[in-house]
């Protein structure tokens, strides 16, 4: 893909050399990962009543250095962001009928917080919708390479455009009415819609 050089997006949010401060005496383990994805699955931020890390009490924890990978990582997420715009302002102003508001793509490293709870690298990318953002860390193009064999360009923009048409649902309303139908329906029902939107965003 040719994209240096491009203009970039300006919905950028640069975490990365922010400190985080992780609490201890949380629920951990297993527990702690089905408490947050159960607060994930009903909007409500848990991660207060998690730790998944076990590095004391209340430590500031320094964001990792930025490498050159970090740095083209960054720039080649603001140039896939800012085509994502271009596209959706064009189909919605051609079939939606209303402008498009582009969400903003919060990049971080090692891990920050979200209205929708925690994220760290073990998380992945993912888009929460009380704060119309998606979030990033930039070492997951490494693990998207390296652990599972999907390297270059093209693999690491369509994880960007993925998080922007989870945003495209929730604009259109689309993502409310399946997180409604999810609340009413069995087990096997609410998977099956999580699937379709997924699909539906890919």
């Amino acid at each position: 893909m040719k994209w240096q050089g491009r203009r970039g997006s300006r919905n950028i949010e640069d975490r990365r050399r922010r400190s985080t401060v992780r609490r201890s005496g949380g629920i951990g383990g297993i527990a702690g990962v089905l408490v947050l994805l159960a607060g994930l699955y009903f909007g409500v931020d848990t991660s207060q009543f998690v730790d998944l890390g076990g590095n004391g009490g209340g430590q500031t924890v320094q964001s990792a250095d930025i490498t050159p990978a970090d740095e083209r990582a960054a720039q080649f997420v603001s140039v896939t962001l800012a085509d994502t715009e271009e596209v959706w302002t064009d189909i919605f102003a051609r079939q939606v009928g209303q402008p498009y508001d582009a969400p903003t793509l919060v990049l971080f490293k090692g891990e920050t917080r979200s209205a929708c709870g925690g994220a760290s690298a073990a998380t992945g990318p993912f888009y929460c919708p009380p704060e119309e953002k998606a979030f990033l860390d930039t070492d997951f193009f490494t693990t998207l390479e390296i652990r599972l064999g999907a390297g270059g360009d093209f693999a690491a923009a369509y994880v960007v455009a993925h998080e922007v048409a989870h945003h495209v649902q929730n604009e259109l309303g689309i993502l409310g009415q399946v997180n409604e139908r999810r609340q009413v329906v069995g087990r096997t029902q609410a998977n099956a819609l999580t699937v379709r939107l997924e699909l539906q965003a890919d």
